[in-house]
């Protein structure tokens, strides 16, 4: 109980510094928005001056995220500059998106874990080559490269996977833009995983449990790879908030109306209160992850929440 306080008050301000800063970089950006959203249309100054009122863009910035923030804590993440709810306008997208997230982020774990424990148990042999020849491709690739690729041999000369759309629901929808979002991410999980195992396998609690007669599966799985997870557990903590923040490619290379489709719609637009609304709630998905992380490092090496 005390571990777990103790990382929760650590939480608190990280969310508030991490927010202030999000909200000064959007509400810095050159051009007002005011101005945009009339697009070609000229703008009087009293009226220019009004809806720079109404909005608060007038204020000092402490004031302006102070009042947003009093506002998102009982659930208001403010409106657009058109008056509709930043809440209303993602309420369905949000699904989407942590659908994909979702997807992505299983793909990663099964099988960037199931690649790094081949290629350690089979160190120098064709697997490990294999892996480590194929993570290294998928890294240096460029994810829209990716994408791209596998949307048209996997779904239009195969007919694999749906290629485009979330018409058939989750997860046949999602298979495709899941494995193509994760792929980044299973080329570290499988080399981590790898390593680390590597590593284990070599140190003296495991030689130990062999000599006391244990079986090999009982010694890599209750020992060797016990251990090795905790650097995996780091990264795939860390990935899910990347995963959410960064579907915007694979969101419009594969059609999904999801979250990053609005951001990038929004930053054109210059909706502030769009891309600070949905920023916000993605910091609070990466704090929640990293809090549920730190606490699962206890259940796996004891020796941490005793620290």
């Amino acid at each position: 109980m005390r571990y777990t306080i103790q990382r929760l008050l650590q939480a608190v301000p990280v969310f508030f510094a991490t927010t202030f800063l999000i909200y000064a970089m959007v509400f810095a950006l050159p051009g007002d928005p005011i101005v945009a959203l009339a697009g070609d249309k000229p703008l009087s100054p009293e009226l220019l001056h009004t809806l720079r009122e109404r909005y608060h863009l007038n204020d000092p910035l402490i004031v302006q995220y102070g009042r947003y923030m009093l506002n998102a804590v009982q659930g208001d993440l403010g409106q657009t500059f058109t008056g509709q709810p930043v809440s209303e306008l993602l309420q369905g997208r949000w699904a989407v998106t942590a659908q994909l997230a979702v997807t992505a982020w299983i793909f990663e774990l099964v099988v960037g874990i199931g690649l790094g424990v081949i290629a350690g148990l089979r160190r120098g042999g064709i697997a490990d080559t294999a892996v480590l020849a194929g993570t290294t491709f998928v890294i240096a690739v460029p994810v829209f490269v990716v994408g791209y690729t596998a949307q048209i041999l996997l779904g239009l000369n195969l007919a694999l996977f749906p290629t485009a759309g979330v018409d058939e629901g989750w997860p046949v929808s999602y298979l495709l833009p899941g494995m193509v979002l994760g792929s980044f991410g299973l080329a570290y999980v499988a080399r981590l995983t790898r390593t680390s195992l590597i590593e284990n396998v070599r140190a003296d609690y495991v030689r130990t449990a062999r000599a006391k007669g244990l079986r090999r599966r009982r010694v890599i799985g209750r020992h060797a790879l016990r251990n090795s997870l905790i650097p995996v557990v780091t990264f795939l903590g860390v990935d899910f908030g990347n995963l959410m923040a960064g579907a915007i490619v694979t969101e419009g290379i594969f059609n999904l109306p999801g979250i990053g489709q609005q951001v990038f719609q929004s930053i054109q637009l210059q909706e502030g209160p769009v891309v600070v609304g949905i920023v916000t709630m993605l910091v609070m998905i990466f704090i929640v992850v990293n809090l549920l992380v730190d606490l699962l490092y206890g259940v796996l090496d004891p020796r941490i929440r005793r620290a």
